[in-house]
């Protein structure tokens, strides 16, 4: 959209009220829309709840239920609202010739619920603590609307998606924001699993060793906005990368007893092989999260490999109108490989028990 575009965005509610950022992100997501006279401009909304329509040229006649008619005209206080917000409306015509502004309706309630969540007071009252280096945080208002970080599209499709609003707002109040410097080793391989981590700025290399004395190799770069840890959390095994800050930067963490409590429980679907089965038929796909050799030694018919250790350099090839039902031998491996799933917008859920319960 254009600028005259976002600034409308200001006279709107209850777009008006929010973040700067936020409207940025909604003004590149919605769209302006011509109608010609004699028209129904909701002609293609056929419920209320998909999008919210508002009128931003001309005038438009509303009717309700029971004959009510109304007149609406764009420069009123009336069309600061939604057109189609009243349930008893059922018809709109074009007047004139209009144009309506769209926005998806779960976007927005999105997008409202993030502003309001960041400015409450138990964020407030909770957050203004020191960094581990005794430098003063920035306050939640900021770093709770960074677009970077907290990105509309990772409120839609990434972890944040899946957890109830109650528990985002607890992680708000018990994560600790840590300030590094390059060449810091955050995660050490081989190490027990203690934090969740979420880059609010820098970048940081994983680099993995598949033995004793082997040599560490590069597996990932990880930017702004990424998340890790949750590996050796959500399976309760040690670490199996070394994580270090290839940047200066800041991190949010959230210790292990939180995380479970406050995200892997909320995130994690776990099923019955009979319920999966049922859900292959629909088109789901097996996955197996164990290593190369165990799944080609056996595996799920139809299933598809994806080791834990590989699964974030294999998102790519992966579609997101899928479910995916994840397994390995135990649950561990899976529960941790349907989580990075779950965090990269996907739709994955766990087999109960992993396969040693099940037969193949």
């Amino acid at each position: 959209m254009t600028a005259p575009a976002l600034a409308l965005l200001n006279k709107i509610e209850p777009i008006a009220k929010l973040s700067a950022g936020r409207k940025q992100e909604l003004a590149d997501l919605c769209f302006v829309e011509k109608v010609s006279k004699g028209v129904n401009p909701l002609r293609m909304n056929v419920t209320h709840v998909k999008q919210a329509v508002y009128l931003i040229k001309g005038d438009l006649e509303l009717r309700f239920v029971k004959n009510g008619k109304l007149l609406l005209r764009c420069d009123t206080p009336a069309a600061k609202h939604p057109v189609n917000c009243d349930q008893n409306l059922v018809e709109s015509i074009a007047l004139t010739d209009i144009e309506i502004l769209r926005i998806d309706n779960d976007l927005l309630d999105i997008m409202m619920t993030w502003d309001q969540l960041s400015t409450g007071e138990g964020v407030l009252n909770n957050l203004h603590h020191k960094a581990s280096d005794g430098k003063a945080n920035r306050t939640p208002v900021e770093w709770m609307r960074d677009t970077g970080v907290f990105s509309v599209a990772k409120l839609q499709s990434g972890v944040f998606s899946k957890v109830p609003v109650a528990n985002i707002e607890a992680m708000f109040k018990r994560m600790e924001r840590i300030n590094t410097v390059a060449g810091q080793v955050i995660i050490q391989q081989g190490a027990e699993g203690d934090y969740y981590y979420l880059i609010e700025h820098g970048s940081l290399l994983v680099s993995r060793a598949d033995g004793v004395n082997a040599p560490s190799i590069l597996v990932a770069e990880l930017k702004m906005g990424d998340a890790f840890g949750e590996e050796a959390l959500v399976s309760d095994n040690k670490r199996n990368a070394t994580v270090t800050m290839k940047t200066d930067g800041q991190l949010l963490r959230l210790n292990k007893h939180d995380f479970v409590e406050l995200l892997k429980e909320p995130m994690l679907t776990h099923i019955s092989r009979e319920v999966a089965e049922a859900k292959v038929a629909n088109g789901a796909v097996w996955v197996d999260a164990r290593l190369p050799s165990e799944y080609q030694y056996e595996h799920i018919e139809g299933a598809i490999n994806l080791p834990l250790n590989e699964i974030r350099q294999l998102t790519s090839t992966l579609d997101h109108s899928k479910t995916y039902l994840v397994y390995c031998q135990t649950g561990r491996r899976s529960s941790a490989a349907a989580f990075i799933l779950v965090q990269n917008g996907f739709d994955a859920v766990v087999l109960d028990g992993g396969a040693r319960q099940q037969h193949f």
